[in-house]
């Protein structure tokens, strides 16, 4: 008998033997949702504070669970964001250092030799499933059933659109009628119902609050078309700006997306709700773990610009691009609840990535990791359980634009708890050195300050992020 033909055998035995281990040890393993959004940044939620933002259901998920204030992407861009959630490895290590567009041949994406959390999680027993945006690859080697996912219903690239996608379906591109976030929801709650008496693990990877691909009336970006479910409470609504008085900052431009964005926002909330009540109804909220982030942030009028760490200007005479590693750019919106374990209402303010959603996830299963896995993260498991285990604040970032992309910046960052330091590898923008305590904002930059205690810290980091990259096989260092 082939290999090949084995091969699904050998699956089911590991599964089969994993279950059995789990059920003679007295273990119930949890399930998982997993809920990732496309550009929502950490302040679009109103329990994040936000004025203008209604979002009643992923403030219902706050409340049952812990809100992560300081959690991070490792880059301010989807591919390698979503490439590092799933492997706890860096964009350079992967070869996944910008968003992948559509391609002629297809660009290289995330290979199926690296281990991932979905492919431990499937071989434990877990039945396992993505619905949404992929975006790790268009290459029939990178597809998600490739990578660890059971199932697969969604778009393999970007997504393009809030309603009528084109989503793949039993390996079929098929034309959808209906709006995209309902439409996902919808593939979504039919695999929870389907595998109700199994432990499972679903991903739920929403398209918005991306703006989509077209542009409106006026050849401008734009968030529309939306339902009127989502569009009715911002359709009067004056916006509060971030930063209002920001020079030549465009009121109107920036109030117009504001409220689109924000209906987005409230898109995802809503088919939130739907998924929170399905798990209800089915008896399985208590042995469900749910995760709510972000691929990374997002800046609608914050530094005069919209977009993330490819930014683009939101000025009365400036559109054009914007390269950065602001803080809004990077920092995610994420929320755990795991009942029984997390107290509710409960807030962790301690630094944390994307590089530790893998050994967390294991960790919560009680699955080991795989032998063959290089993991760059760390468990959260000791912080959601209400413990103080010593804990480093200290992260790297990283983001190699494409040539063809913006400004073709190349930029790293370092911060600890108190400094940020911001590299243009190729010098197409000065470099960048923030104060967090003092301009959390980081709207004064201080990399040609000539105070000693600055000049150390510019030194120290720097040491730092040579380090990093050196241990991480990052080619480009900065000198």
């Amino acid at each position: 008998m082939s290999a090949l033909r084995c091969a699904p055998r050998v699956a089911v035995f590991l599964g089969l033997f994993a279950a059995i281990c789990a059920a003679a040890h007295g273990a119930e393993r949890p399930n998982f949702v997993f809920i990732v959004t496309d550009d929502q940044g950490p302040w679009a939620m109103h329990a994040a504070g936000d004025p203008n933002a209604v979002t009643p259901n992923l403030d219902r998920l706050r409340a049952s669970g812990a809100m992560l204030t300081r959690c991070y992407s490792p880059t301010p861009v989807c591919s390698p964001a979503r490439a590092s959630i799933l492997t706890s490895r860096y964009g350079t290590e992967l070869g996944i250092t910008d968003y992948l567009p559509r391609s002629d041949p297809p660009l290289k994406g995330l290979s199926p030799e690296i281990a991932t959390w979905p492919r431990a999680l499937s071989e434990a027993g877990y039945s396992t499933a993505l619905v949404g945006k992929y975006h790790c690859g268009e290459l029939a080697e990178s597809h998600p059933t490739r990578i660890g996912y059971g199932e697969f219903s969604g778009f393999i690239h970007g997504g393009m659109v809030s309603k009528d996608p084109l989503m793949e379906i039993d390996g079929v591109e098929r034309q959808m009628s209906g709006w995209t976030p309902d439409l996902l929801t919808d593939y979504a709650i039919d695999f929870l119902q389907r595998k109700q008496d199994a432990s499972f693990a679903l991903s739920l990877h929403f398209w918005a609050p991306h703006a989509n691909a077209g542009v409106n009336e006026e050849g401008d970006r734009t968030w529309l078309p939306l339902s009127e479910a989502d569009l009715t409470p911002f359709a009067d609504l004056d916006p509060q700006l971030p930063e209002p008085d920001f020079p030549k900052l465009d009121h109107p431009r920036t109030k117009r997306m504001l409220r689109e964005y924000l209906a987005s926002v409230h898109s995802v909330d809503r088919n939130v709700g739907r998924v929170l009540d399905t798990l209800d109804e089915l008896g399985l909220a208590e042995k469900t773990v749910v995760i709510m982030t972000s691929d990374h942030g997002y800046n609608l009028g914050h530094h005069g610009i919209w977009h993330k760490g490819n930014g683009r200007w939101l000025l009365i005479d400036d559109q054009g691009d914007r390269a950065n590693m602001w803080d809004n750019s990077l920092r995610v919106p994420a929320i755990v609840r795991w009942p029984g374990v997390i107290r509710a209402g409960a807030t962790i303010d301690q630094t944390c990535s994307h590089l530790d959603w893998f050994p967390t996830i294991l960790g919560m299963a009680g699955v080991e990791m795989p032998q063959d896995a290089v993991v760059r993260g760390r468990t959260l498991v000791p912080l959601l359980k209400g413990e103080s285990p010593p804990w480093s604040e200290e992260l790297f970032a990283q983001y190699r634009m494409r040539e063809d992309s913006g400004e073709g910046a190349d930029m790293r960052s370092y911060q600890t708890d108190r400094w940020k330091l911001v590299r243009f590898q190729r010098q197409r923008r000065e470099d960048e050195f923030y104060d967090r305590v003092s301009d959390p904002e980081e709207k004064t930059n201080l990399i040609e300050s000539t105070d000693p205690e600055v000049r150390q810290a510019i030194s120290e980091l720097q040491a730092k992020m040579v380090s990093r990259m050196s241990e991480i096989g990052d080619r480009v260092v900065a000198e």
